[in-house]
């Protein structure tokens, strides 16, 4: 198999599942790296090559996947890196936390192969570097914020933000209509597409953590009651 097709790593301590949702994937031209999680966190973020995608378990033998995933999302270079959670925690609470702590995409055990395998390509054409530039002029500048679609790239006050796939779409949508409010449907359908099913916590949490990394800054996100979220520098006081 080619080195150049995209490297999916799979971390799931039930051998049945993991080698199921591996043999899909190779069978999809994909290649697969399996991780029973047994291992520490540290020797995982040492991995080389990294992976393109990564399909993770909750409940794990050593570390938690959500721990995991929290370490990945502080880590610069794993920070960007598409992360789907495969895991039977079905509560609402749950998927919340998953996608609060970062996952690009939830999928509750049973799972169906052929909807693990949609959402997967969804997530990678994603991820994948536009093929033609964005002329600079293109950049997104609200006060301090600037958002570079070209690069994936989001700058407050010139340093960089670190931000999950995730979050950066709902800032690139928000900043694309400046001023103007973006319903919660609205938002889940640019990140996500049409038809994903999704709670408005969902949107909310992505919103809130938004505003944290954001920090002093946090008002450019402005909520308008009962319909959704704006993104507009604060006027001056008087």
């Amino acid at each position: 198999m080619s080195v150049d097709q995209p490297l999916v790593l799979v971390i799931e301590d039930d051998p049945d599942i993991r080698a199921l949702v591996a043999l899909h994937l190779g069978r999809e031209g994909y290649r697969v790296q399996e991780d029973a999680g047994r291992g520490s966190v540290d020797e995982l973020l040492a991995m080389s090559p990294r992976p393109q995608l990564i399909v993770l378990d909750w409940m794990l033998p050593k570390t938690p996947g959500i721990e995991i995933l929290r370490r990945c999302r502080s880590h610069a270079d794993w920070a960007g890196i598409p992360v789907l959670m495969l895991t039977a925690r079905i509560a609402e609470a749950d998927v919340v936390r998953g996608l609060e702590a970062g996952a690009d995409d939830y999928v509750t055990k049973p799972f169906s192969v052929p909807i693990l395998l949609a959402r997967l390509h969804a997530l990678l054409r994603r991820s994948k570097p536009r093929a033609a530039p964005v002329p600079s002029d293109a950049k997104i500048r609200v006060g301090a914020l600037e958002i570079d679609a070209a690069r994936f790239e989001a700058k407050l006050d010139g340093e960089i933000l670190v931000l999950t796939e995730s979050e950066f779409r709902v800032l690139e949508s928000l900043g694309s209509r400046a001023g103007i409010v973006m319903t919660r449907n609205q938002l889940v359908e640019k990140i996500r597409g049409p038809g994903f099913s999704v709670t408005d916590r969902t949107i909310d949490n992505f919103i809130l953590s938004l505003r944290r990394k954001l920090g002093a800054h946090e008002s450019l996100i402005q909520t308008v009651r009962g319909v959704g979220y704006r993104l507009e520098a604060p006027a001056p006081r008087a």
